[in-house]
């Protein structure tokens, strides 16, 4: 079965089973170790307390020199039924080390002369002569030490212990190991329905952000891909729709004519031609701005950025604009820090890093929208600062109706108008502020708008200094 969380499961069984049965092994070759230790240990001292002889000798002696003598009075340490040793088991070994653990005393002969090891020191009864270690008593069983009756009984009951201790332990283990894979897996399995979900087309799909910091991390960013995708589809859906009502207006309107002069209800007349003239201008200028505004949102957009005189640019673009905002009864300036344009205001403000004729796009979309807004006797005004080491800011503030302040998160979007009754031929293609801004922020600048309803509104623009 190819599943994530069988995998796992049998993953902890395996590992479960490994530890369960190499601690089972290890603790049984220790009890069993354990146990012997302790019946030689045992028998070694079953006839009297042969530590404390040992003991009273070295407190007499001053060493451990001579100490046969005192394994000697046992009548032979490995010959059964002679004194001390008369409990013995055939093969039993005998050792006595010093203080630093140097066998002083071997019972076979094997060892003299060499020094015990740690493990070998723990096992020993320490020889204690005033309150300090002189020396260890170890007795060492054989290797085919053969047990009594009642001693392999109780060394099978502790056999079975560690059994019966180990399949509880596995068995919590492996229960442990499936609920876990589960638990692990559960959060993958509902992230592969909501990317179904989605795949179907229900972008409200969302998970839970729960679980481990890496669960939790994964569900968040599918939430946030979700959400993006959500709002990209809604987009899409009301661009559609608003590129299709925007396309049908004028399409309507040289359908109409068209069949009208055809069924000779016009004449065809110069007029006639330079109003579907105007029409085919109109649809041309929706079709250009689109695709500027589609290259932007890709970042597709080329730009040729360079040192660019900002003054000069803006003074071109006020003076293009002037005829027509004479005809409207609108004046139009341009001010730097506060101070008329004058020849010396080119050195008030430094060079941007711009392309000069997306800089002067921004700044004929800012402007025409300002003309459209401001009623005749009004005022637009185009004022340009240093906005620090870095930045040079453009404001084009004018005196018309404002936007309400429920408006004013929406004015950057495509196809928005405050006025939905306006006409594209009294208003524009509804995305001159969207390109401006995609514009600005190609450039490495910001845009925004402060307006009051009743006192007219300001859009400002920053670009970076060009060093």
């Amino acid at each position: 079965m190819n599943r994530l969380w069988v995998r796992l499961t049998l993953a902890f069984v395996l590992v479960t089973l490994v530890g369960v049965s190499t601690v089972a092994v290890v603790a049984n070759l220790s009890a069993s170790r354990q146990f012997r230790y302790y019946l030689a240990h045992s028998e070694m001292m079953g006839q009297g307390n042969l530590a404390e002889d040992l003991a009273t000798y070295y407190e007499r002696q001053g060493s451990w020199d001579g100490v046969e003598d005192v394994f000697g009075g046992m009548g032979g340490p490995m010959q059964p039924g002679r004194g001390r040793g008369s409990m013995y088991r055939g093969g039993m070994l005998t050792l006595l080390a010093d203080g630093q653990g140097l066998v002083v005393y071997d019972s076979q002969g094997r060892y003299a002369g060499q020094t015990l090891s740690r493990s070998e020191r723990e096992l020993a009864i320490p020889i204690q002569v005033e309150g300090q270690t002189m020396g260890f008593l170890l007795a060492i069983p054989p290797s085919g030490m053969q047990l009594q009756p009642q001693e392999q009984s109780y060394l099978d009951q502790v056999n079975r212990a560690l059994l019966l201790a180990g399949a509880l332990a596995g068995g919590l283990g492996i229960l442990l190991g499936l609920g876990l894979s589960r638990g692990l897996t559960a959060p993958l399995a509902r992230l592969t329905a909501a990317a179904r979900h989605i795949a179907g087309g229900d972008l409200s799909q969302r998970v839970p952000e729960t679980g481990s910091a890496e669960i939790a991390a994964l569900g968040q960013a599918f939430n946030h891909m979700a959400a993006d995708l959500e709002k990209a589809e809604v987009l899409r859906r009301n661009m559609v729709a608003d590129v299709a009502h925007e396309l049908r207006t004028p399409l309507s309107v040289l359908q109409g004519n068209l069949r009208a002069i055809l069924d000779g209800v016009y004449p065809l007349e110069q007029t006639e031609i330079a109003a579907l003239y105007d029409e085919t201008r109109l649809l041309s200028r929706l079709v250009d701005d689109l695709h500027d505004l589609a290259q932007a949102e890709a970042g597709r957009l080329h730009l040729d950025v360079r040192p660019t005189n900002l003054v000069e640019v803006i003074q071109t673009t006020v003076a293009n604009l002037a005829v027509a905002a004479e005809a409207k009864g609108v004046r139009l300036t341009a001010d730097w820090a506060d101070e008329p344009c004058r020849e010396r205001s080119a050195e008030r403000l430094p060079s941007v890093l711009a392309d000069p004729d997306r800089l002067a796009q921004i700044m004929r979309n800012l402007l025409s929208n300002a003309l459209r807004h401001t009623p005749e006797g009004g005022q637009i005004t185009v004022r340009g600062t240093v906005e620090g080491p870095q930045a040079v800011r453009i404001v084009v503030a004018d005196t018309g109706e404002g936007i309400p302040s429920g408006d004013l998160p929406h004015v950057f979007e495509r196809f928005w108008r405050a006025e939905r009754s306006r006409s594209r031929g009294r208003g524009g293609s509804g995305l001159g502020l969207a390109i401006a801004r995609h514009l600005v922020q190609a450039h490495g600048g910001e845009m925004g708008v402060e307006s009051e309803v009743g006192k007219g509104s300001r859009f400002w623009f920053t670009l970076p200094v060009a060093s």
